[in-house]
């Protein structure tokens, strides 16, 4: 307490009180009032007596401008007591000013750049904690606030507590808001307020603030990178891999309830059996058609009891993509669902990142041909709770392990196979003319588009080996590129109607992808931002695939048109009725959801990746054109 009284002397008293940062109220607990009272008394500092408070009042504030009287400022407290008509006694040094509250009520209680200072009783630390911001209110916000007291916890509470940019621990304010004497802060006599106090800066400014510094930044390319999954293996049977697999004693299986019901489970299992060391298992078999948050958080819970060394994510899009979930609230149950939804211009600089998985090894074994989520850092989780469609992104989600292997395809019904090969389509030709499209992603882009044209018809209507193999390796190629050049706004325009609608996420994309074409290789009214992406050439990338296709076309126009066709044409071939309109979705049922719809697409994180920046009144057109057909 006494250096507490004594720093609050230094402080008032150094320059006549007129630094800006120096106390103007003092708030005290009602125990040691009467004794922070005494020993102010005890060193010449003068407490206003009830009958005087109006005098010094009167002297000290300028009510008509709610400041300061400009007359007293630089004076002694000796001085404004003359001037107040108070006799105080030779060699006073401060004079106290008793309140009871803070606020326009209490005029000495706002800044008075003097060596005055309102003293305020408190009842309770809470009480003196909201007088204290109801004083940083009334004219400090984002300055300096003090705190005397030797209990740590107290200290980080006022701290994280008070809007202050400056918070001072048992120091005198106007020294310590200086800074370097008690303190390692800057010495500056300016100090500032931060966006408490609607000031651009918040700390105390030095030279370094009055300096032009002036940058010349050169356009850059940034570093690219081509990432998969360190193991893909592929061909029929390529499952027995899981018999050597190193470190393989506690598997978890994620799937659906069909891969039980058909023996997909078993096979895995058989396999698993066969392995020298017995082989710990648990099958987790709920997973829904668009997986929901809360699927993954059940899933999670299995696992933090199983506690496996390895997963399996056996399935389509919905099981890898549940187990990814799964598999990273596991590794990291501190994960945030809200942080990993959140968009990004550069996955390897995004504000959120997630930790690389440590505990256990991931595997996907895909059992349709569609998403590509086995070599992909994605997984497409649908809010339990706004039942909305996220795509979360981050190379921590990359499986260690994908199993291509046709034998599980085989038997997937002939429109289930036209859905995900169509999605398989889209993942190619989005990725194509990507903005992040590179050398390295354009290849696998362009093979796995002509393996659909040349098989998804036949597998979908004939099947054999050949064609479901053919179509298996096309989604895994598809895959593989976008995990690097990422998607665009069929997606994420899929994402949002083929959840609100309940139509199946590959024929939405079908649906979507003619419109989205023709779109996309217009002029755009807003072009897209990305370094590597030089100027707009989404209509002659359309016009390149057309051509590698053999599609007929004298201009680029032409080409960009008879693609669009061919997409169309191919879906109708695969049973795939070309519009929402014909997938049950009403005219009243449109016209309620479509701006929703087209602002929740915009905001999707494929949208970034996107050859032009769509408008919401854009996109919303290609949902009213895609309703129509």
């Amino acid at each position: 307490m006494k250096r507490a009284v004594n720093d609050l002397i230094v402080s008032k008293t150094f320059d006549n009180g007129m630094i800006c940062a120096s106390e103007q109220a003092v708030i005290v607990d009602k125990e040691v009032y009467a004794s922070v009272k005494a020993e102010f008394e005890a060193h010449q500092v003068y407490v206003v007596k009830a009958k005087e408070l109006q005098k010094l009042e009167d002297a000290v504030m300028n009510e008509g401008k709610y400041a300061v009287n400009p007359a007293i400022v630089g004076h002694s407290a000796m001085d404004i007591a003359k001037l107040a008509g108070i006799n105080v006694p030779e060699g006073t040094k401060l004079l106290i000013a008793e309140l009871d509250g803070v606020g326009a009520d209490y005029p000495l209680s706002r800044e008075k750049l003097s060596p005055v200072l309102a003293m305020i009783k408190a009842n309770n630390t809470e009480d003196a904690f909201e007088k204290c911001e109801a004083m940083l209110d009334l004219g400090g916000l984002g300055h300096t606030a003090v705190i005397h007291t030797e209990n740590e916890d107290l200290q980080l509470a006022f701290g994280l507590r008070m809007k202050a940019c400056r918070i001072l621990v048992n120091t005198p304010s106007a020294e310590g808001g200086i800074g370097n004497i008690y303190n390692e802060m800057i010495p500056s006599l300016t100090l500032g307020c931060g966006s408490y106090g609607k000031n651009s800066v918040s700390r105390n400014v030095s030279a370094v603030n009055l300096i032009n510094v002036k940058t010349v930044a050169k356009r850059r390319n940034n570093m690219q990178w081509f990432k998969l999954p360190p193991k893909i293996f592929f061909e029929k049977n390529s499952l027995m891999y899981l018999e050597k697999m190193e470190n393989v004693e506690r598997v978890m299986i994620v799937c659906d309830p069909g891969m039980v019901q058909f023996g997909y489970c078993d096979t895995v299992r058989e396999v698993l059996a066969r392995r020298k060391n017995d082989v710990k298992i648990e099958v987790f078999s709920d997973v829904e058609p668009n997986p929901s948050t809360n699927t993954v958080y059940a899933g999670t819970k299995m696992m933090v009891d199983f506690k496996p060394d390895t997963v399996i994510a056996l399935g389509g899009g919905s099981a890898m993509d549940a187990a990814k979930g799964m598999w990273m609230f596991y590794e990291h149950p501190d994960t945030s669902f809200f942080g990993a939804k959140q968009k990004f211009l550069d996955i390897r600089k995004r504000t959120y990142k997630i930790d690389k998985p440590e505990k256990t090894q991931f595997v996907c074994i895909p059992t349709t041909s569609g998403t590509g989520s086995e070599v992909t850092p994605f997984a497409v989780i649908t809010d339990s709770e706004t039942h909305v469609k996220y795509p979360l992104a981050d190379y921590a989600l990359t499986p260690d392990v994908a199993i291509v292997d046709p034998q599980f395809v085989m038997s997937v019904p002939a429109s289930v196979t036209a859905d995900t090969g169509m999605d398989v389509l889209t993942h190619a030709i989005e990725s194509y003319v990507s903005v992040m499209a590179s050398d390295y992603t354009r290849g696998l882009s362009l093979q796995a588009i002509k393996l659909v044209f040349d098989y998804l018809e036949k597998s979908v209507k004939t099947p054999d080996m050949e064609s479901r193999e053919k179509m298996h390796n096309a989604s895994t190629m598809a895959g593989m590129a976008f995990a690097n050049a990422f998607l665009g706004i069929c997606h994420s325009v899929a994402h949002k109607i083929g959840g609100e609608y309940g139509i199946p996420h590959g024929r939405t994309n079908a649906i979507l992808l003619p419109h989205i074409i023709r779109y996309n290789a217009k002029d755009p009214q807003k072009h897209a931002m990305f370094p590597k992406y030089d100027f707009f050439r989404a209509d002659t990338d359309y016009a390149d695939i057309a051509k590698f296709l053999g599609l007929k076309g004298k201009t680029t126009a032409e080409l960009v048109e008879a693609l669009a066709t061919a997409v169309y044409e191919l879906g109708q071939s695969v049973g795939i009725d070309m519009s929402l309109k014909a997938q049950g979705v009403t005219q009243q049922t449109l016209d309620t959801t479509v701006d929703r719809m087209a602002e929740l697409a915009y905001e999707d994180q494929c949208t970034t990746a996107n050859p032009k920046e769509p408008l919401i009144s854009e996109l919303k057109q290609i949902i009213v054109d895609a309703y129509n057909g």
